[in-house]
């Protein structure tokens, strides 16, 4: 697949475990990319003129004059992840490339270990997704789980708290997690969790919003996400 941007470009070619066929860069991009990693890179880059890059990925792709073709990541299992510090992050048919992106990045800022969603109903790792993610897809390990509520269970077993996020929950307080090690479960964009993945849940959550009923009553699936995971780095 093709990544594009700056951010996930760069990040790319740091990623000892990311394969990459072919770089593409205007002179403008690649005097910026100098500026984020110095060379040598991976591999040599090719000039390019902005209009070849417009024809490749789309006229109304924001390229930042940036590409480059690579192999897709091998997903790592669950027992790997969990062997990386943090809280983890459980998507429950969460569609969006460009918010299961921005939850990658919220997962990175706030030190999440890894960022899990089903193997369907869920958007595949996409040069979009990537662009999202500002470069933490290549940082913050994304698993694809065949059965979410099976994997509910593994991660209960592994000794994780699975907290649901939901409006219905109590507000939600990081000290009151400070002991445990936490699962966060966010639903659908439009549906929130669905009725399995709830009651799968050790605990419901919601994030407490004054301004609620002033034209607002819930946050966006990945400001939810970065507004959870602070809190629960607020834990002293």
């Amino acid at each position: 697949m093709w990544l594009y941007g700056t951010h996930a470009v760069v990040a790319a070619l740091a990623n000892p475990a990311r394969r990459l066929r072919r770089l593409l860069l205007t002179e403008e991009a690649e005097a910026a990319l100098l500026v984020h990693r110095k060379l040598p890179w991976p591999l040599p880059p090719e000039r390019v003129e902005r209009g070849r890059l417009d024809h490749l990925l789309g006229r109304d792709t924001v390229h930042q004059g940036a590409a480059v073709l690579a192999d897709l990541l091998v997903t790592p299992v669950l027992t790997q992840v969990l062997e990386r510090p943090g809280p983890l992050i459980v998507l429950d048919q969460v569609s969006d490339p460009r918010n299961v992106g921005a939850i990658l990045r919220s997962a990175q800022a706030f030190g999440a270990a890894a960022v899990i969603v089903q193997e369907r109903n869920a958007p595949d790792e996409t040069g979009a997704l990537a662009k999202a993610a500002s470069g933490a897809l290549e940082t913050v390990p994304l698993l694809r789980a065949v059965n979410l509520a099976r994997t509910l269970v593994a991660l209960k077993a592994s000794g994780c708290w699975v907290l649901g996020l939901d409006s219905g929950g109590a507000p939600l307080v990081g000290a009151a997690f400070a002991e445990r090690r936490v699962a966060l479960v966010l639903g659908s964009e439009g549906e929130g969790l669905r009725r399995l993945t709830r009651e799968s849940c050790d605990e419901l959550a919601g994030i407490a919003m004054p301004g609620a009923g002033r034209g607002m009553d819930s946050l966006n699936v990945s400001a939810a996400a970065a507004v959870a995971l602070y809190e629960l780095g607020r834990r002293g």
